[in-house]
């Protein structure tokens, strides 16, 4: 079956390319927050699909691989995407969509509490771009009490 490219996958090529991140995440309550850098190479995955391999030094996790893909599903009328790290066992499902100015992604997934106590939670990850070389990933988490707090940020800029 072959699948015509639409608006949203081309969205998703703006990805494409070697990005260097920066950035910092909140590794629990009375923790510092932890900084890195880190390389991350984002490739086509045909016309519809983009993945995006991260390795490095992850904070709190040592020399660790990210493995991000992401997609458009026409059915369904959403961005869909999973993600998978070589530190953690959960394999984390995306849907979600852009905003008015197509400027923002926001991805909603549901996985594992950061504080450990051993419930689902829900997260929201927001990929903003700043221009054609510099983007932005902002990662949130709700509490039991429903209310969202940022975890992680990092900034991309295009590598040369």
């Amino acid at each position: 079956m072959k699948t015509e490219a639409q608006k949203e996958h081309r969205w998703l090529q703006r990805l494409v390319g070697d990005w260097i991140a920066e950035g910092e995440a909140s590794m629990g309550p009375d923790q510092p927050t932890q900084k890195w850098e880190i390389p991350e190479r984002v490739s086509s995955v045909g016309d519809v699909w983009v993945q995006c391999v991260a390795q490095g030094d992850m904070p709190g996790c040592g020399p660790a691989t990210t493995v991000m893909t992401l997609g458009f599903d026409p059915a369904r009328k959403h961005f869909v995407g999973t993600f998978i790290g070589s530190m953690m066992t959960h394999l984390w499902v995306y849907e979600g969509e852009l905003d008015a100015s197509g400027e923002q992604l926001t991805l909603r997934a549901e996985g594992p509490d950061c504080s450990g106590n051993g419930r689902m939670a829900h997260y929201r990850d927001v990929i903003t771009f700043k221009g054609d070389d510099q983007r932005l990933l902002t990662s949130y988490m709700q509490g039991e009490n429903g209310e969202w707090t940022e975890i992680m940020t990092a900034s991309y800029r295009r590598g040369r």
